[in-house]
């Protein structure tokens, strides 16, 4: 049987895993009568909560005589880490534009790298059926793009279909029949070139990982050299240079959205291998008397770092099932070994760990998951990693693309150049506008959320990492102050009726409070402290007009991603499975004074 490699790249919400879907409907994936639900790719909660692909997944497909293995891979920059190592085991790519949006900044990123590593692309215009498609303008601006990305001659001679992902039709022209997917399977089968087959002692690179809770860590990879077979004694040559002799006790290829067992696997198959504890991604698994390891994956740096915290809070414990020091380190050095882009990272505290990523999406989806496992803790503010370059301080810089109605043009302007943004391009269309900035990893935190708001959510946006530069100078943090909890209990209608006009509240009346929890942003630029508690006295007075009529706005109730980029240097986001607060580093007035004293006094 033949074999083709494929990955499926695509920028976020261009129909990817739709299409996936359909693929695997019309190659008889699903046995019958069994029920299929909607994008069954995104396996986990969050991926179907959020509508984009945050793992990596293997499976395969039969198409004639020929088994397609396809990877479905994340679109979004900040998860560049599983998208690294999973191209390592394709042959080619098939690239998946919306034929309305265009090439976006995350087609550009994950294109890059699959260019980089010479694989085979094909061009797929997705949702040509969709209300303002121009699909042969997309497809120039594609042709644009892999010359843009130093595409070889080979590359820029891509093959290329028009799709609709959600009905299940792909043809060459727009005119022809529209019927199935057949034209885009046929293209991979005869355009994506077969693994090559390498003679000699074995060798296999692992990309990816597994679990299960029977056999314990499963290594998942493609065969670069010879031939494994089950009960094979292999030498694991790990990064750090070690080897360890160890027995493989069991080989499984991709099956449809299975995997099935076998005796051997071929040379350019990708399998998964059981029975070798301390597997790690990046691992070679060798033929024991011809150690050799194959090159490392390369993965693009963290930007961004995080301190993750226990929680100290008056609330300690009460939700979580996982609240101490020693259960948040394992589960973060857990993580650190399957994700590759992530760095972990112990502190002089005990209690406190820096943990380093892509940012603040990659890292809050950790988060989301931890609180969703029943963990408790506290993290602080997003950071940006620097680099010394010649001598001089450097900082990460992303390239940041807008896209909304012209007469808004001018607030995304200047708030984008007060973060010491610079416009690099700018594109007027019918009613829209489409702009370009290279702007500070620092001067993006908060940038959705106070854009979002200014432009009434009419904002789309994205970006991806460009190169360090020197540093740009200061960026102004957040402009307004808190308003603080003064004391411990529930917070009474009375007390946030009086202090409506001071600022914007956080908190329902009847919910629990603790001293230092911040429950609002202040108008003005410095910290208030507040008696949420206070009740309304009680009197015999009965005359009218005695009593006022209370109005409380609804509370505004933050995202997790929302609060990370809300916070100050002295605030932490206390995040618990069924909450999620923010909080002053220091709960007690007086020791924040003491703190703020002792800055000032200070020669800094």
């Amino acid at each position: 049987m033949q074999i083709r490699n494929v990955a499926i790249i695509a920028h976020v919400d261009h129909g990817k895993t739709t299409l996936v879907d359909q693929i695997l409907r019309q190659c008889h994936a699903f046995r019958e009568n069994q029920e299929v639900q909607e994008r069954i790719m995104d396996s986990n909660d969050l991926e179907r909560e959020r509508g984009i692909t945050i793992t990596a997944k293997n499976f395969a497909v039969a198409y004639g005589d020929t088994r397609i293995n396809l990877i479905d891979t994340p679109g979004h920059a900040d998860f560049g880490g599983e998208v690294e190592r999973v191209l390592k085991m394709a042959d080619g790519v098939l690239l998946l534009v919306d034929a309305f949006e265009g090439p976006m900044p995350q087609t550009r990123f994950v294109l890059q790298k699959a260019l980089g590593l010479g694989l085979t692309p094909l061009v797929v215009i997705n949702k040509v059926d969709r209300a303002g498609a121009r699909p042969h303008e997309v497809l120039d601006e594609v042709f644009n793009l892999f010359c843009e990305l130093d595409a070889s001659d080979h590359q820029l001679e891509f093959r290329g279909v028009y799709a609709a992902g959600r009905d299940g039709w792909a043809v060459a022209e727009l005119e022809d029949e529209r019927k199935d997917l057949a034209p885009l399977l046929d293209l991979i089968v005869e355009y994506i070139p077969p693994p090559p087959v390498v003679d000699g002692p074995f060798q296999m690179l692992v990309a990816a990982m597994d679990h299960s809770d029977y056999v314990g860590r499963i290594g998942i990879g493609r065969i670069v050299r010879g031939v494994l077979r089950a009960k094979d004694r292999v030498a694991m040559l790990k990064r750090d240079g070690s080897r360890v002799t160890t027995q493989v006790k069991q080989v499984s290829v991709f099956d449809n959205l299975g995997r099935r067992e076998v005796t051997e696997v071929q040379c350019g198959d990708i399998c998964a291998v059981v029975g070798i504890d301390n597997v790690d991604i990046g691992d070679t698994l060798a033929d024991l008397e011809h150690p050799e390891p194959l090159p490392l994956i390369a993965v693009d740096e963290p930007t961004l770092s995080m301190s993750f915290l226990v929680n100290d809070s008056p609330f300690y414990g009460q939700d979580g099932k996982y609240v101490t020091s020693r259960q948040v380190r394992d589960r973060l050095w857990r993580e650190s070994e399957r994700d590759v882009a992530l760095r972990v990272e112990e502190t002089a505290s005990a209690d406190t760990f820096k943990v380093s990523g892509r940012g603040v999406l990659h890292l809050s989806i950790l988060m989301e998951t931890m609180r969703r496992e029943g963990y408790e803790f506290m993290v602080g503010q997003p950071q940006v990693i620097y680099r010394e370059i010649d001598g001089r301080k450097a900082e990460p810089i992303e390239v940041l693309k807008v896209d909304l109605p012209s007469e808004l043009a001018g607030t995304v302007i200047e708030y984008a150049g007060s973060r010491r943004g610079e416009m690099v391009n700018m594109e007027q269309g019918e009613g829209r506008t489409r702009l370009e900035f290279h702007i500070p990893s620092r001067g993006l935190i908060g940038f959705r959320s106070r854009m979002l708001q200014a432009t009434g959510g009419e904002i789309v946006m994205h970006h991806r990492f460009f190169e360090y530069e020197f540093f740009k100078g200061s960026i102004p943090e957040r402009q307004t102050g808190s308003i603080v909890s003064m004391s411990n209990g529930a917070a009474v209608a009375f007390a946030i009726d009086a202090l409506q006009d001071r600022g914007t509240f956080f908190v329902d009346p009847g919910e629990e409070l603790y001293a230092g929890q911040v429950i609002g942003e202040n108008n003005k630029d410095e910290d208030l402290v507040v008696n949420a508690q206070k009740a309304k006295q009680l009197t015999n007075m009965r005359a009218a007009g005695s009593d006022r009529k209370m109005k409380i706005a609804p509370a505004l109730k933050m995202s997790l991603e929302e609060a990370l980029e809300y916070i100050n240097h002295d605030e932490y986001v206390e995040i618990t499975p069924h909450h999620i607060r923010i909080r002053k580093a220091i709960l007690t007035e007086v020791g924040r004074r003491a703190v703020a004293k002792k800055r000032k006094l200070s020669p800094s």
